[in-house]
């Protein structure tokens, strides 16, 4: 399935009126993590007569990986939202290799070959893990963070995905609104990215399938998608955001 070029996210608590408009508005990626009660109460009430129209993305958590059951959260997943199968399953949180063990990666195998789950990937900040795992083809699905501020991908994930074409899921497009402030060093009154540019920004390059947005309103999703409408940034723009994006980074190295 093709997936909209937003994917929502309901950190922020939009409420379950946004969750129905993107819906409306032809999102079809809806990124749930277990606690989003105002998303889960919705998708409940639009997936039964549209099961085959969505997306559903949710996944286990690294909290204590060494004794993560992936089946018995997957299990959870499907009771909350009344469905028989999970689109994309996820280990999410992934810091470093020893984080996602084989026992993992087998158990996440088993769910799809039983058909809970279409798809199966991993969410994690080590860029060259990801690499390698983009190389190696064993996963369907990659959720990674890219943004204006943060462009590693594009040296140690993008290049290594043609030969299999994992589908991607970016999030902190805004990295987490500092794109959206200005920077000690940018010149007062210069112009600051709107978080619809900082979408576009992603969305520019071609191995994004899709960018997670988590609006905190109605008004805040319906931006964003007008924004994203507008399509790829031109040259101009996009060299904004890469120097506007340097000086957020250099702002503070230690946050990586």
């Amino acid at each position: 399935m093709v997936v909209s070029p937003l994917g929502l996210s309901a950190s922020y608590y939009p409420g379950r009126k946004a969750v129905y408009a993107a819906a409306e508005a032809g999102v079809n990626l809806f990124f749930a993590f277990g606690v989003d009660v105002q998303m889960i109460r919705a998708l409940r009430l639009l997936m039964p007569s549209r099961r085959d129209e969505f997306v559903l993305v949710t996944g286990a958590y690294n909290y204590i990986w060494w004794a993560q059951d992936v089946r018995k959260v997957l299990e959870k997943r499907l009771k909350q939202f009344k469905t028989d199968y999970i689109d994309i399953f996820l280990f999410m949180g992934v810091m470093k290799p020893v984080e996602f063990p084989q026992r993992v990666q087998d158990q996440l195998r088993k769910l799809k070959e039983e058909g809970k789950v279409r798809a199966i990937g991993i969410s994690c900040h080590d860029r060259a893990f990801l690499g390698t795992l983009a190389a190696s083809g064993s996963l369907d699905t990659l959720m990674l963070r890219y943004n204006a501020a943060h462009r590693g991908a594009e040296r140690d994930i993008f290049p290594h995905l043609s030969a299999h074409n994992p589908g991607t899921i970016c999030y902190t497009a805004t990295r987490w609104r500092a794109l959206l402030r200005r920077p000690k060093t940018w010149p007062k009154g210069a112009r600051i990215p709107t978080g619809g540019e900082c979408y576009r920004f992603a969305l520019s390059n071609p191995y994004v399938h899709t960018v997670l947005t988590a609006p905190r309103s109605e008004r805040e999703l319906r931006e964003n998608i007008a924004a994203v409408q507008l399509g790829p940034l031109n040259e101009e723009d996009m060299t904004f955001m890469q120097e506007f994006g340097d000086a957020v980074y250099k702002q503070k190295k230690w946050f990586m």
